[in-house]
């Protein structure tokens, strides 16, 4: 041990300088870039990998090497803080993005740099893969970028690979490892349950470790999604600051750790929770972590979001640029009571809407146990002889006869204890076998890890299509999350119970990849009783996502504004049904910023509200292009002010369609003074129209004016919006 007071000072400066792993010497250097931004990993003199630098892309790629140069920050007593993927068990002594017990029983782990390649795939993304091996174990692991140069979006994710003799155990291991240097950090994050989705909060970030965290297991998001964002220096706006939105691409449990250091620079670790999943890995496999995906912009968080939203679109969501069905949905006018005739004239409600298609909600299947209520039935997938005795294909049939498609909802990763599937196969079921059975909506998860499960599963979706090859739609539910964890295939195979929740999960996506190549286009929603599952791994396979039960306008207001930081409005599903107080028009325009459905009693509509519901479609047909596939721009937060706007732009700035709503009801409240517009073309003239008035009112817009893009981003436009036009939709358009 060396005694710093027999030293002179400037002996201990150079003592500090010679120890210092990530500024002692310039190694390899390795930017990694999109068109705006890097991140630059340098190795130090014993070639360890570490962050020097994240932030606006430098013209002179040779200037990244001098970065750490200029670095006064020593970090000897920690290990590296700054660290591309922090080992543990070693020299570092920092939390860990990988933690491993070796075959032989050594918990120790280095990580040193052995080779890197970058490999352009196409003209738009670049995969950067870095090797890095332990000096002593035969334990090597490869991290991953993938860039999306036009979208300033980045894929990261590591690989984990042992060729040590015996099995080693994985205790930890992320996805990524990122290090952040600003004077502060403030970060956003998000809460709620069911029926309250999606509540942000944003804190200062001081000393120690945030985490954030999931172990539910299947709904492994319900309170807590894995998306963030971090706002450097000070807190982002809409349209000024540092931002990073990060998100994992996993349905499972999520772990992230954002530590504060000693130095006040930011680490963050994300990737799958390590509670209760320790993994295996036998020699010679490799495992390969989830995605984590990220962007940052200098210019606020509306950037970022539009950075992501065209990524997702181009690149991940399932046909994210393709087009969407418009629904009636026949959950709140019937519930479970229903029969042929009853839904026979709900296609009819459907057509005279003028919706595409007609989905058929929980309750259709089950006979020994009928599927009445949800205490019974699920897991037995044959349809109920009494409600239907002529089966799914007649209705498919029916609902063709009656000019409209067919879709129908599933929840095959669940079933209820009163059922047959449950008296067959017992050892299917996720229970403890010591302890009482604890249920949510009165079902049990099935166990995905046994790939018996997962044929079952598949066989439920494949048996429906190949029996009526012209359903047109799927609502994949999933309402419990994972109590009592425990497999009895995994205990039969001699496999660990800690592989249970990533094993789900696996398995989870297995059966939807051997789905999606046998029936590549059929859309599907992702549901789970609410947002309690949406992220960007499950939406390579769905085309859109339930943000939450509760469908009050007003409340989806604010949970749609939060999703669309990280989701596009694509897959927003969003439907008009009869809660909340407020009138048919504002509720319908709340939906129309998303992707549009019904769940209303067609039928109990008066005259004028049916005739408005007819020309609401058929306007949001002509306008759906545009809030589907244009940039949006968060003009007016509900949360700051009385009353909310957004805008959707085409990316030529030719057409815009603003939204406007009161969300506030004090004396008063709407919008006085006009506000700024975005996404327009200065230079171009624009006219205005209000869409979607309820019939025999007249709007408050002038219509016949001509505005400059320039006039409407810098004096502003004002909407109208008052108690007496409580929602107000605007066409904005170029002219020559």
């Amino acid at each position: 041990m060396i005694c710093l007071r027999r030293f002179p000072l400037v002996a201990i400066v150079l003592l500090l300088l010679s120890c210092h792993r990530g500024c002692a010497q310039n190694g390899v250097t390795i930017p990694i870039e999109t068109r705006e931004n890097a991140l630059v990993i340098q190795m130090d003199k014993d070639n360890h990998p570490g962050i020097i630098y994240f932030g606006k892309k430098l013209s002179k790629a040779s200037d990244y090497a001098l970065i750490s140069s200029q670095s006064r920050q020593r970090d000897g007593n920690a290990g590296i803080y700054n660290s591309a993927y922090t080992p543990a068990g070693s020299w570092n002594v920092s939390e860990p993005a990988l933690q491993i017990t070796h075959s032989d029983g050594n918990p120790s782990l280095d990580l040193i740099y052995v080779s890197h390649k970058a490999v352009k795939e196409n003209d738009n993304t670049t995969l950067t893969s870095i090797q890095l091996k332990d000096p002593v174990y035969a334990v090597q692991v490869t991290l991953h970028y993938r860039t999306f140069a036009q979208e300033n979006v980045v894929e990261q994710w590591s690989e984990i690979k042992s060729a040590e003799k015996g099995q080693i155990t994985l205790q930890k291991y992320a996805s990524a490892n990122l290090y952040f240097v600003a004077k502060d950090f403030y970060l956003t994050h998000y809460n709620g349950t069911w029926a309250r989705e999606m509540n942000p909060e944003e804190e200062h970030l001081t000393a120690g470790i945030r985490v954030l965290d999931s172990k539910l297991g299947t709904r492994a998001n319900l309170f807590q999604p894995p998306s963030f964002m971090v706002s450097f220096d000070k807190p982002a706006t809409e349209t000024e600051g540092k931002v990073m939105l990060g998100t994992l691409a996993w349905s499972g449990n999520f772990r992230m750790d954002f530590e504060v250091d000693s130095y006040h620079n930011l680490r963050l670790i994300a990737g799958i929770n390590n509670y209760a999943s320790e993994y295996p890995l036998s020699s010679n496999q490799e495992f390969k972590t989830p995605s984590f995906i990220y962007t940052f912009s200098e210019n606020g968080k509306g950037e970022a979001s539009r950075n992501l939203h065209n990524w997702a679109r181009k690149y991940r969501i399932l046909d994210g640029e393709g087009s969407r069905l418009t629904l009636l949905n026949n959950w709140e006018a019937t519930y479970f009571d229903f029969n042929e005739e009853k839904l026979s004239g709900l296609f009819k409600d459907g057509k005279k809407l003028g919706v595409d298609l007609f989905l058929l909600d929980d309750g259709w299947f089950a006979n020994k146990y009928p599927r009445n209520n949800d205490g019974a039935g699920l897991g037995d997938w044959q349809e109920n002889v009494k409600k239907l005795p002529h089966g799914i294909g007649y209705l498919v049939k029916e609902a063709k006869n009656a000019g409209i498609k067919f879709g129908i909802w599933v929840e095959p990763e669940m079933v209820n204890p009163k059922s047959e599937l449950y008296e067959k196969h017992p050892d299917w079921v996720i229970k403890q076998p010591q302890r009482p059975e604890h249920y949510m909506r009165n079902q049990l998860p099935l166990d995905l890890s046994n790939p018996e499960v997962q044929t079952f599963v598949y066989g439920i979706l494949d048996k429906l299509f190949t029996e009526n090859p012209e359903i047109a739609y799927i609502k994949w539910d999933c309402n419990a999350i994972t109590f009592n964890a425990y497999s009895a295939y995994l205990e039969k195979s001699k496999q660990k119970q800690s592989q249970l929740y990533v094993d789900y999960v696996k398995g989870l996506y297995k059966v939807l990849e051997k789905l999606r190549a046998k029936y590549p286009k059929v859309p599907m929603m992702l549901c789970s009783g609410g947002g309690g599952r949406v992220d960007y791994e499950a939406l390579k396979y769905f085309t859109e996502f339930w943000p939450s039960d509760n469908t009050d306008p007003l409340e989806r207001i604010f949970m749609q504004w939060e999703y669309s930081y990280f989701y596009p409005a694509i897959t927003h599903s969003a439907h008009v049904t009869d809660w909340g107080k407020q009138p048919l028009k504002f509720r319908t325009d709340v939906a129309m910023m998303g992707k549009l459905g019904y769940d209303i009693v067609v039928s109990h509509l008066n005259e004028k509200d049916l005739k408005f519901s007819q020309q609401a479609v058929a306007t949001y047909n002509s306008i759906k292009d545009v809030v589907w596939q244009g940039d949006l721009y968060r003009l007016v937060d509900p949360k700051q002010n009385d009353f909310a706007s957004l805008m959707f732009s085409t990316k030529n700035k030719d057409r815009a369609i603003l939204f406007s709503y009161l969300t506030g009801n004090r004396n008063g409240a709407g919008s006085d003074i006009p506000f700024r517009l975005q996404g327009l073309n200065p230079a171009k003239q624009y006219k205005v129209k209000e869409l979607n008035l309820y019939p025999e009112t007249r709007t408050a817009i002038k219509e016949d004016q001509t505005y400059s893009g320039e006039f409407l981003m810098t004096a502003g436009f004002n909407p109208a919006v008052s108690a007496r036009r409580t929602s107000v939709i605007i066409e904005i358009v170029a002219v020559d």
